[in-house]
């Protein structure tokens, strides 16, 4: 169990502040060696980790699907977690990086530095990944955190810190860096928000009345973000049979992850001749098709489709996390922006063209953290971005934006070098 369990919200804050001082001045080979660790005790402690994870699925039995399965670890995921913690050893040190720089006129010297962002809280639910994910990436960027998971992951994400905490050790790096609430009562989750002063920032991991309620409890600025309406607009100058592939990859290949596709967007051209195609296509996987009354109008009279009921209210403004997608038939691009803009939640969305104008425009039209033009969502990520794990997906435009890596986690200093200069 992991040391700090029987601590406060308060007190693991305090001890990842005080524990500041010795990440900022450990070097870089030192914080890759902690990540090589963790990498080997995740590969070594596979047959513990599942264990404990097996026990927590049990308990969480009568969750829905979509949760039982972000709370699932297997040996497979555990691989993957060990690689993706191994690709961030091989990503540059953000820290200490100048830019900026430049001479004013007085011959004063200027740049900005990056440095830690501090002491990050996080708040998270049925995801014991982001337990690693949020480790690897505060001690790669000198970074203190404070975790508070699900109490359906309680097991997993104890034996998970376990297995941080003593990497952090055996590369004596300060274990309290590190801090886990381990305690399923949920007033622990009010008091972390409540924290002042030693906790810089904190980042909610689940769905939107999490985030609400970090937003009215908070005392420290809050991360939103991490849930994905996510569109895909078919234009009529889409290849449609290239279209059909990208939109089963964005919906099928993970539905219960926040980048997966929610909604299909089809131009009133095509839409006679693509839907009844796409829905066809989606059969076999079984996908629960909503349909908007034009779309309802475009199958009339064709008996074919079993998983296929008309939209109801509120079913476009939902974040689905199952094999349930929305479709809709709207008259051009503009009206395609425009129920983008109404119901979409800034996370992800993409257009299917081979019109590079028409694509121009969307891409400038869709103010999303990520759009796509003949992509799937399902790339907004941070590994598919090429910046190793990442801590959340942020939908807000202050700090960071999208994925959340490393560069992410720094702040900046500015720098100032005189000849002993005074202001005039």
């Amino acid at each position: 169990m992991p040391a700090n369990g029987h601590l406060t919200p308060a007190d693991l804050a305090r001890r990842a502040r005080a524990a500041l001082p010795e990440l900022a001045s450990s070097r870089i080979e030192q914080r890759n060696a902690f990540l090589t660790s963790l990498a080997a005790a995740l590969r070594v402690n596979v047959a513990a980790i599942v264990n404990a994870n097996q026990r927590d699925l049990q308990k969480a039995a009568p969750m829905p699907e979509a949760m039982l399965d972000r709370l699932r670890l297997t040996p497979a995921r555990i691989e993957a977690l060990a690689s993706a913690i191994d690709h961030v050893v091989t990503l540059p040190d953000p820290l200490g990086q100048r830019f900026g720089a430049r001479t004013l006129d007085n011959g004063l010297r200027l740049h900005r530095r990056r440095v830690p962002l501090g002491v990050i809280g996080v708040i998270y639910e049925a995801r014991p990944n982001v337990t690693l994910d949020i480790a690897a990436l505060a001690i790669k960027t000198g970074n203190g955190a404070v975790l508070r998971g699900g109490s359906e992951a309680l097991a997993t994400n104890r034996a998970l810190v376990e297995l941080i905490q003593q990497a952090l050790r055996e590369n004596s790096l300060p274990a309290d860096a590190i801090g886990f609430i381990d305690s399923a009562d949920r007033d622990h989750v009010l008091a972390l928000l409540q924290v002042e002063n030693d906790i810089d920032l904190m980042i909610p991991r689940g769905g939107a009345e999490l985030h609400v309620y970090c937003r009215r409890h908070a005392r420290m600025p809050v991360v939103t973000g991490g849930i994905g309406i996510c569109h895909l607009y078919v234009d009529a100058a889409a290849n449609l049979e290239k279209a059909t592939t990208v939109i089963r990859n964005a919906k099928v290949q993970r539905p219960t992850v926040c980048n997966a596709l929610d909604t299909v967007l089809v131009h009133a051209d095509i839409a006679a001749t693509f839907i009844p195609a796409l829905l066809q296509y989606l059969a076999a996987d079984q996908v629960d098709c909503r349909l908007d009354p034009g779309a309802m109008e475009v199958i009339a009279g064709i008996n074919a489709f079993d998983q296929v009921s008309a939209a109801t209210d509120g079913d476009f403004d939902r974040e689905w996390l199952s094999l349930t997608l929305g479709i809709a038939v709207v008259a051009d691009l503009d009206a395609a922006v425009d129920h983008i803009r109404r119901h979409a939640s800034g996370h992800s969305d993409g257009i299917l063209t081979d019109d590079a104008r028409t694509a121009a425009r969307f891409l400038d039209c869709v103010d999303s953290a990520a759009v796509y033009w003949n992509a799937s969502t399902r790339f907004t990520d941070g590994g598919e971005f090429g910046l190793g794990a990442e801590v959340a997906v942020s939908t807000q435009r202050m700090h960071a934006r999208g994925p959340m890596g490393l560069e992410q986690l720094t702040s900046y200093k500015w720098v100032v070098e005189g000849d002993y200069h005074v202001r005039p």
